[in-house]
């Protein structure tokens, strides 16, 4: 990397260093990255970071569980489509060194909802799981995520109160109209570009303030960057 860069790097990135990478479901790994120069942020479940994946790449990885003693723990899916953020994800060591940006995003959690409702898929769960950690037992939660197989799905705090579906079998459009859920609280929609504006617009027709749906496309087949 020319050293040129290094300063504007600096600027815009932090240093960590991968200390733990774990095999979670079929085609996730969650990586664990330490850096003192990411300890005592205020950071929101549901947020994520920008890491450098080679070269110049940046790709987006919500984060997991962040520690104030300067840890953030991701979870990255190895997209069928292998682009470069999935690749590293596969590949990345413990020891390696990498730059990442802080935690950033506004598709967080609103604890003082009344209810939660969560539609997605793998990319969405792990913001998801975020969330619902942060969320207290009793809290009223419903939703849906679409995984492609049942070994791709990650383990949630609370997520027996979510429905599981497989990908070809139903679509989350569908299972949102079966699930019925009624007007109130807030939705948190997040995965596949299109699916995110499909389950929008579902929940649109059912009553839902748009205000109170909050969506992130995480992916979208053949977009640069979002492969």
């Amino acid at each position: 990397m020319p050293a040129v860069l290094n300063p504007v790097l600096d600027l815009l990135t932090v240093r960590g260093t991968v200390t733990e990478a774990e095999q979670v479901t079929a085609r996730m790994r969650r990586l664990r990255i330490e850096s003192g120069q990411l300890a005592g942020l205020e950071v929101q479940p549901g947020q994520q970071v920008r890491v450098l994946v080679g070269g110049l790449t940046l790709r987006t990885y919500s984060v997991w569980h962040y520690d104030p003693s300067g840890v953030v723990e991701l979870c990255v899916l190895d997209h069928a489509a292998g682009g470069p953020g999935a690749r590293w994800g596969r590949t990345v060591a413990p020891g390696e060194q990498v730059r990442l940006r802080r935690p950033e995003g506004t598709f967080t959690l609103r604890p003082d909802a009344t209810r939660h409702l969560f539609v997605g898929d793998e990319t969405a769960s792990v913001a998801f799981g975020a969330m619902l950690a942060a969320l207290p037992g009793d809290a009223a939660v419903s939703g849906c995520i679409e995984t492609a197989t049942a070994t791709d799905r990650l383990p949630l705090p609370g997520g027996d109160r979510l429905d599981w579906v497989l990908r070809g079998e139903t679509s989350l459009p569908d299972a949102i109209r079966r699930l019925a859920p009624e007007p109130g609280g807030i939705a948190y929609v997040a995965g596949e570009a299109r699916d995110v504006q499909a389950v929008r617009q579902v929940l649109r027709e059912a009553g839902w303030d748009r205000r109170a749906v909050l969506t992130k496309p995480f992916w979208t087949p053949g977009k640069k960057g979002m492969e």
